[in-house]
């Protein structure tokens, strides 16, 4: 058992596939507080504009996008048959169809635009208000929660991460080829780490995970152990009391 702050928050950083959501949920799981997808968020808004004809020839119309924003309402609901926490938007479970190439496309140059940042980060804020969270995006340590309790920060290899998200495509029944994937990962994290707003980076403070040759129970021993070193001493020395 640990002696962990009231409404802690925990922050997971790192670039696209490197484990964030898989890690984040079992570190949810293990402490029993709520997960929340901020990538999903993105991905969300991005099907909102190929749905609405607000990406022609690649090219997203910005000032229309801004213009709807107000149209966008996101928000997660609990599916208790799958256990999973789903995303919705604007009343319709989107948890699966955000996840498509198309979607992964165009996420990084939609989450570029200011406006659409700042709405999902004041959307991200309120989710964590008065209760513990786990959060995983790409600057949720140094943007969203600058001042959040642990902050984690993801990295594995770009083939490993490239197998991991073809494996859970092919699953769904996507057809793809694994170096159309691997060049999906490639440009994601150039555009995500040289965008002029909220760019990847590990925030100073952060605490880092190449996790390429680990799966998520070796990634859970390794919490555990941060855990303990952290706020395990403190409940140690007060059963001495």
């Amino acid at each position: 058992m640990y002696h962990i702050p009231e409404n802690i928050v925990i922050a997971v950083d790192g670039p696209s596939s490197s484990g964030k959501s898989t890690f984040a949920k079992a570190i949810a799981s293990e402490l029993g507080i709520t997960y929340i997808d901020s990538g999903a968020m993105y991905r969300a808004v991005t099907l909102f504009c190929l749905r609405n004809g607000l990406i022609i020839d690649g090219i997203i119309d910005i000032p229309s996008l801004i213009h709807r924003l107000n149209q966008i309402k996101i928000e997660f609901r609990f599916n208790d048959t799958l256990n999973r926490l789903e995303t919705y938007l604007n009343g319709e479970n989107v948890e699966d169809e955000i996840r498509n190439v198309a979607v992964s496309k165009f996420v990084s140059p939609v989450s570029k635009v200011e406006p659409v940042r700042e709405k999902m980060v004041d959307l991200q804020r309120s989710m964590a208000k008065d209760r513990s969270v786990v959060m995983d995006g790409r600057d949720i340590g140094t943007v969203v929660f600058p001042e959040a309790d642990i902050k984690l920060f993801l990295i594995a290899n770009e083939e490993v991460r490239a197998r991991r998200r073809y494996d859970e495509l092919r699953q769904k029944g996507i057809n793809i080829s694994f170096q159309d994937v691997l060049n999906n990962i490639s440009d994601r994290d150039y555009q995500d780490s040289n965008r002029s707003i909220s760019p990847l980076a590990q925030a100073k403070d952060a605490i880092a995970l190449d996790n390429s040759n680990m799966g998520v129970d070796g990634q859970m021993e390794w919490f555990r152990k941060l855990l303990d070193s952290k706020y395990g001493k403190k409940q140690k020395n007060e059963s001495q009391d």
